[in-house]
């Protein structure tokens, strides 16, 4: 039998419609934007702004000129690397460090974790000062390998999250394999790790958006052409004093999304599973 609807207490209903309102005006708000960028990467005129959202002259030569020279695809490449590398990275330290803070017993687990949260609360480039310095005393400015090297210094906030997940899940499983005789990296292989899957999925999807497009750390580390990453190679498209690409940039910002968007969409059955991970306990 069909449920029947529940009835809306008094102001409710009334509730429910803002609501609504304020959801509709947030996404045309986050639209309006993308389709200032859809325009602008059709438009032959290489500007940002139009008179209307639909070019008088429609043409591909933005796309076209972004692969003429493959500097554009070099540019992705060396994002999908440093983006791949720091996700799985992290994916890894996140969660044998989450199941040492959740399982383990050692000197230090009781202050260790909140004082990496507290050291990861100041932003990155208050210490772009000493990275530079570090970096450059061991000759390591404008390699990719660096660059990677340091994004995988931002895994507080993961460990904090999935060591919560971890205390969530019954101490009765690790001490029925204690009895059977396995010991701490069994437990986490066979046990926390497949229960956690959708937690890391989620994981490893944010950490490869953030590197994906991150700036700042690469900007200062990458030097060279050949090693641009997106963010720093768009960003070489408009800092002309003379010359400024918008058509291009715009064209190269739509097909950036394009990697992130596949990823995403591939892994959606684990996302929605995993952000609610941990918030029921048992």
């Amino acid at each position: 039998m069909r449920e029947k609807r529940k009835k809306l207490k008094p102001g409710e209903g009334l509730v429910l419609w803002i609501s609504r309102l304020i959801i509709w005006c947030v996404i045309l708000i986050t639209i309006i934007p993308l389709l200032f960028v859809v325009t602008a990467s059709f438009n032959p005129t290489n500007t940002y702004f139009s008179s209307s959202l639909i070019p008088n002259h429609f043409s591909l030569n933005n796309y076209i000129k972004l692969f003429q020279d493959g500097q554009f695809l070099i540019w992705v490449k060396n994002s999908l690397i440093v983006g791949l590398s720091v996700a799985i990275g992290q994916v890894f330290f996140t969660a044998t460090s989450a199941f040492a803070f959740s399982r383990l017993r050692f000197y230090g687990r009781k202050y260790g974790l909140m004082t990496l949260l507290i050291l990861q609360m100041f932003p990155n480039f208050l210490a772009i000062a000493a990275i530079y310095g570090v970096l450059a005393k061991f000759g390591m400015i404008d390699s990719i390998a660096a660059y990677v090297l340091v994004m995988l210094g931002g895994s507080a906030y993961n460990i904090w999250l999935l060591k919560n997940y971890f205390d969530t899940v019954p101490k009765e499983l690790d001490e029925s394999a204690i009895i059977d005789g396995a010991n701490a990296w069994q437990r986490f292989l066979k046990i926390l790790l497949p229960l956690s899957m959708p937690m890391l999925v989620v994981i490893f999807l944010f950490t490869l958006m953030g590197a994906f497009g991150e700036y700042v750390l690469a900007g200062t580390i990458i030097q060279s052409p050949q090693n641009y990453t997106l963010g720093v190679g768009m960003y070489s498209m408009i800092s002309g004093k003379f010359a400024q690409s918008w058509g291009e940039f715009s064209a190269a910002a739509l097909l950036s999304a394009l990697p992130l968007t596949i990823v995403f969409g591939l892994l959606q059955k684990y996302i929605a599973s995993g952000l609610v991970a941990g918030s029921v306990k048992g």
